[in-house]
């Protein structure tokens, strides 16, 4: 049972509503991680407007979904991992090996692999990499640009699997658990 109430949508702030309405129009339904975060509306805005921008960005939807895999496993986020499975397989289209790879922060193709790789050295690090980790991301074709929003997404994931690990927020996905827990 989550540590912090889940409201229902007709129990969520007002000003959490619209957006709340948002998603719903968006993904079909509302995920508990939303509705939680919307106990403060200016958090759920934040992070829906920061989500919405990097779906707009450089980074495909399948390295943005293998890249979310990679943080929830090490953060040990199992709200986040389920999440993230679920959508991997049904929007960016991954099999059971490539999540299993980004799992594990990995992936056949070398490109992804660096990007996951860094990824993962951003979240170990806590963003203090070297200059090895940004040479060898820009080796295998990423710009500037792509730098950043590689940063980004690691950042956004964190924050969710921080609110999630903290709520232990009620699953509602087909449920994956960590391996792993840093």
């Amino acid at each position: 049972m989550s540590r912090i109430n889940i409201p229902t949508i007709e129990q969520s702030l007002e000003a959490s509503k619209p957006l709340l309405a948002a998603v719903q129009q968006q993904l079909g339904v509302v995920p508990n991680l939303m509705k939680l975060v919307g106990h403060s509306p200016a958090a759920l805005e934040g992070y829906l407007s920061l989500n919405g921008a990097l779906a707009k960005g450089k980074l495909n939807v399948q390295l943005r979904e293998s890249i979310a895999l990679t943080v929830a496993e090490y953060n040990g986020c199992d709200y986040c991992l389920s999440a993230h499975d679920y959508l991997a397989r049904n929007v960016a289209k991954l099999g059971d090996e490539d999540i299993e790879a980004a799992r594990a922060g990995r992936s056949d193709d070398p490109r992804a692999d660096a990007a996951l790789h860094f990824a993962r050295r951003v979240a170990a690090t806590r963003g203090h990499v070297d200059d090895a980790d940004l040479a060898a991301l820009r080796a295998a074709g990423f710009d500037d640009a792509s730098i950043i929003e590689i940063v980004v997404t690691v950042a956004l994931n964190v924050l969710t699997n921080y609110v999630n690990n903290v709520a232990q927020t009620d699953i509602d996905f087909p449920q994956v658990h960590a391996r792993i827990a840093a």
